[in-house]
């Protein structure tokens, strides 16, 4: 069947090329109407109570995507003007003064201090604005730019929302850069090592297309991380390209058998398919298993790049023979000498010092994962983000001139007593690091007449049998003191209210700290377990999975281990990616140089001269495909702006070159060293199975 259809795939270059080019079309209109979000907090488990009252926040009270902007060393007339526009603004569901929320007949000397506080800070005023929907629709992010319009240089607009916001500008202004750099890193790195100057555009020609694709199926998803959207396209130029290369040569080596290139190449598909099948499963198990964290986020990278992957290797089988067979004359034209060195005497030292260099692997694993596991990492989102953006700004602004480095949002029944309210919000006054509460008890406490209140800011605070409190903290989010902090005004809240809802950024950063916790051991467990059975499997043996995922293991481990040596600290969810992007990618380089040493033992000779004409054979191969992924990936790295896109990046780039090295300078001293033990917990290690299955060769 396979046969069949790569004959008439061969016969019809032309028409196979017009139809992937076509594709492109819908694939295009797909990736333009896919949404991109923009906001990590809403991938929270939607179970947690941070989750349920962020969406109390967004339907009924419209607090959901909440700013505050700042007015600095204007006068009252202009504020109050700047109101009244601000309302007027698409989106914009309210814009709320102290002057406003009390009344204009009540001068600000006679508001009390608590509330003057909140809304006064020297010279400076805060007008708290409410949107329609949440903080990460793009009706929000275009109310938000409106409002800015409307402001003149002396406002200052702050909130998690304008930092989502100004997050979009970034990734939609770097995202071309990303992708070019891609391109470019990637042609140098394969002119270098390929022999032919034509053959590395014919690659990315398919690989582009493969990336478009999906870019354009995730429309089927609905929506896609800007994370997902600002390393995709890199991260399947790294990890796909070893189908391109392998299928090359493939093609270079039945050309020799056939005087008709077509069927040269028919038989090098039927061989990509039987073989790419099965190598492609340790790359798509290492996406599959961030489909198991508990933050929606790992699903959404985890199946753009599952489905990647799968796309990668239909586009290599259906596609790339058909571009092949279209340029053979301009690639057998243009060829030049590869540029990679012979590694015959490198390999002759490695086997000579086998056991000192099998020693020197086991010894690296306790300082390497000892680093790794105390290695720094921070869920701060905003430090991620240039700090001279406009929105971080703002917030340093709202830190340092009113004292509220984050707002903890509470939801209550509105229909709780005046006592439990007055004793409740007494003791959360008191809770350390809390420097205001806004409610509107607390409004009508200050001694304010009701039908002073006007309705807008009724609406506010109370809507649908919930009232509203806002609690303003001096300490920054993420931080120990605000976990304690919101512990704190938990449990004096429950005691008034069992059914009452935290949310807010803190809240919902508090929740993802824990969550991303127990995801990071989960998704590894997963991704280790999927690897070793696919390699059992494939290798028909009990230890060499254990042995090749513990090489890249330690590659891992290095990797991670990095950032604590250098005393840097890492975005939350580096390392939960790379932990099994970096295994189900890179566990490829070993399993190619064992599947060589078994061959090299099955043709008669002994462990010392196979391991070596295999490294020999397949260290060019780890280094082209290393290189790849390490250029695909660097430019990002070193010139994203948003750090946990630079940082994925950088350590993508810095473990395809780590898992290279161990796979090249200790991987053959291992498996010589433990060939004994391979040949007694494998079947047929020496001897060729009467029916291989398939995929087991190519690997």
């Amino acid at each position: 069947m396979v046969e069949k259809i790569a004959h008439k795939l061969t016969r019809n270059p032309r028409l196979v090329a017009l139809i992937a080019v076509l594709l492109l079309i819908p694939s295009a209109l797909g990736y333009i109407g896919t949404r991109v979000n923009y906001d990590i907090l809403t991938y929270l488990p939607q179970d947690l109570e941070s989750s349920q009252g962020e969406r109390l926040l967004e339907e009924p009270f419209h607090m959901a995507a909440t700013s505050m902007l700042i007015v600095e060393d204007m006068p009252a007339a202009y504020t109050n003007s700047l109101i009244y526009a601000i309302r007027q603004v698409p989106n914009v569901s309210n814009a709320v003064w102290l002057s406003n929320a009390v009344g204009i007949q009540i001068p600000i000397n006679f508001i009390p201090a608590n509330l003057r506080d909140m809304f006064y800070a020297g010279d400076a005023t805060m007008i708290i604005i409410q949107y329609d929907k949440s903080g990460a629709d793009e009706d929000t992010m275009k109310a938000i730019q409106a409002v800015r319009d409307i402001c003149n240089e002396k406002c200052f607009l702050a909130g998690f929302s304008v930092v989502i916001k100004d997050t979009k500008d970034l990734v939609d202004r770097e995202l071309p850069v990303y992708v070019a750099l891609a391109v470019v890193l990637s042609l140098i790195a394969m002119s270098l090592t390929m022999e032919s100057v034509v053959l590395p555009f014919v690659f990315l020609a398919s690989i582009g297309m493969a990336i478009v694709y999906n870019f354009g199926t995730n429309i089927l998803l609905g929506q896609i991380s800007y994370i997902t959207k600002a390393i995709a396209a890199v991260l399947q130029l790294g990890v796909t390209m070893d189908y391109s290369i392998f299928l090359y040569h493939r093609y270079l080596e039945e050309k020799g058998r056939y005087e008709d290139k077509r069927d040269a190449m028919t038989q090098a598909i039927v061989a990509a398919f039987t073989s790419l099948s099965g190598s492609s499963l340790t790359t798509i198990a290492g996406f599959i298993a961030l489909c198991f964290m508990r933050l929606t986020l790992g699903r959404d990278i985890g199946i753009v790049m599952a489905k990647g992957v799968v796309l990668g290797v239909a586009t290599v089988i259906l596609v790339l023979p058909a571009l092949l067979l279209l340029f053979d004359k301009q690639i057998e034209k243009h060829k030049h000498r590869s540029l990679l060195p012979d590694f015959t005497k490198v390999n002759g030292w490695i086997v000579r010092r086998r056991r000192w260099l099998a020693v020197l692997f086991l010894l690296l694993f306790p300082p390497a994962l000892y680093a790794q596991s105390h290695a720094g990492v921070y869920y701060k989102l905003d430090e991620a983000l240039p700090q001279d953006m406009a929105s971080i700004v703002a917030n340093n602004k709202l830190k340092d001139e009113f004292d509220m480095a984050t707002s903890h949002f509470v939801l209550l029944r509105d229909d709780l007593p005046a006592t439990d309210m007055n004793r409740m919000e007494g003791e959360l006054k008191e809770v350390e690091g809390v420097t205001s509460v806004l409610s509107y008890h607390a409004m009508l406490g200050a001694g304010i007449p009701d039908f002073f209140i006007p309705e807008d800011v009724r609406d506010m605070l109370k809507q649908g049998g919930w009232q509203m409190m806002m609690i303003n903290s001096e300490y920054p989010t993420a931080s120990d003191d605000v976990s304690r902090q919101l512990k704190e005004i938990g449990t004096i809240i429950k005691a008034c209210d069992p059914q009452a809802l935290i949310t807010g950024e803190a809240a919902l950063t508090d929740d993802l700290i824990s969550t991303s916790a127990v995801d990071f051991q989960v998704t590894n467990y997963i991704s280790i377990a999927a690897i070793i059975l696919i390699v059992a499997w494939v290798f028909r043996s009990l230890s060499m999975p254990v042995v090749l995922v513990a090489a890249i293991e330690l590659a891992i481990f290095i990797n991670q281990g990095i950032p604590y040596f250098t005393g840097t600290v890492i975005p939350f969810v580096s390392p939960t990616i790379i932990g099994c992007v970096q295994l189900g990618a890179t566990v490829d380089y070993a399993i190619l140089l064992a599947t060589r040493f078994r061959e090299e033992l099955r043709s008669g000779k002994d462990r010392t001269e196979a391991i070596q004409a295999a490294a020999t054979a397949s260290d060019g191969s780890i280094i082209t495909s290393s290189l790849v992924m390490f250029c695909a990936t660097l430019g990002v790295g070193l010139i994203s702006e948003i750090e946990i896109i630079s940082s994925i990046c950088t350590m993508l780039a810095r473990g395809a070159l780590i898992s290279a090295l161990v796979s090249i300078f200790l991987m053959p001293a291992v498996l010589c060293v433990c060939e004994p033990l391979l040949q007694k917990t494998s079947f047929h290690w020496r001897e060729t199975e009467k029916a291989v299955p398939h995929g087991a060769e190519a690997l």
